[in-house]
Parts: C-alpha cells; structure tokens; sequence
C-alpha cells in the first residue's frame, strides 16, 4: 500500500519530545513494541542507536529507531511503532522503507536485521514483503527476520 500521505523522519528534540512519548498503539499491541520512552532511555544509554519520529504531512505519527555495526556489517531496525489512530495507512512501511534505504546507503552494510513478537501477524507480513526472511532464530522470544541488502565479501 502507497502512502496517502509523505513520510519523513525526524530527530528527537525537546521541541518534540513529550509528544513522542505520548504516541501509543493500541491496547492488544501493547506487548508488540517498547514505549516510546523506554526506546529513547535505551538509545541515550547504548549511544548507537538512531531514535526517529516518524511524521506524515507535518503531524507526528509513529516511531522508529536503528544503529549500524560496523565490524558485522549489520544494521539493526529494533523499533517501529505507529500510533493507534494512525495505523493503516502505509505510515509503517514507508518509514521502514526510509530506514532501510538509509541503511543500504550507510559503507559497509550488508544485510539489516529485526525481530518480532512471534504473534504480530501484521509486522510478520510488513517485513516479508519488504523482502526481509526468517532466519530461524528466536532473540529474546522474538522471531528474527534478515534482509541481505549487498553481496557478502
């Protein structure tokens, strides 16, 4: 599904942050996706990982966040959410589609990781469609999807 709307990702700032932190999804996803100040709190704590707000046409409607290792050649998309009154309308693909192009452009990435809970059937079907697959394992009881984005050396 095409966005109805354009998509772009922003930096978290004091300008933004208590609305960041005020996006929730719904009541059954709850358990799909850390809070959005759980996954700021981690990023200021690992001081790798990229935290974004995801906005469409100006309004803030979801989060994302992503690092990159170098030494593996791996990069990492460990957030996504999209606000509960905003879902549905190709917000959550397209701003995987932004991260994932941000990543294939970043010297040295070969593939992109992310994980699941293993009962969210729509972030299953996302991911598959963007061509990311299974890789078998299981990191924290989550499913861990691959996308191989360039030749391994």
């Amino acid at each position: 599904m095409e966005p109805k709307h354009t998509i772009e990702l922003r930096e978290i700032t004091m300008e933004n942050f208590r609305e960041c932190i005020h996006l929730s999804v719904a009541e059954h996803q709850r358990g799909f996706v850390a809070s959005n100040m759980y996954s700021l709190a981690e990023a200021r704590a690992d001081g790798v990982s990229n935290p974004l707000a995801i906005y469409a046409d100006g309004q803030m409607v979801g989060f994302t966040m992503y690092c990159f290792d170098p030494k593996s050649g791996t990069g990492f998309i460990d957030r996504l959410m999209v606000a509960a009154d905003h879902q549905g309308r190709g917000h959550g693909r397209a701003a995987m589609t932004e991260v994932i192009e941000r990543l294939r452009g970043t010297a040295g990435c070969r593939c992109i990781r992310t994980s699941f809970e293993p009962t969210n059937a729509v972030a299953d079907a996302l991911y598959q469609s963007l061509g990311f697959r299974k890789t078998g394992e299981i990191d924290d009881g989550e499913v861990v999807a691959v996308l191989e984005v360039a030749e391994t050396k």
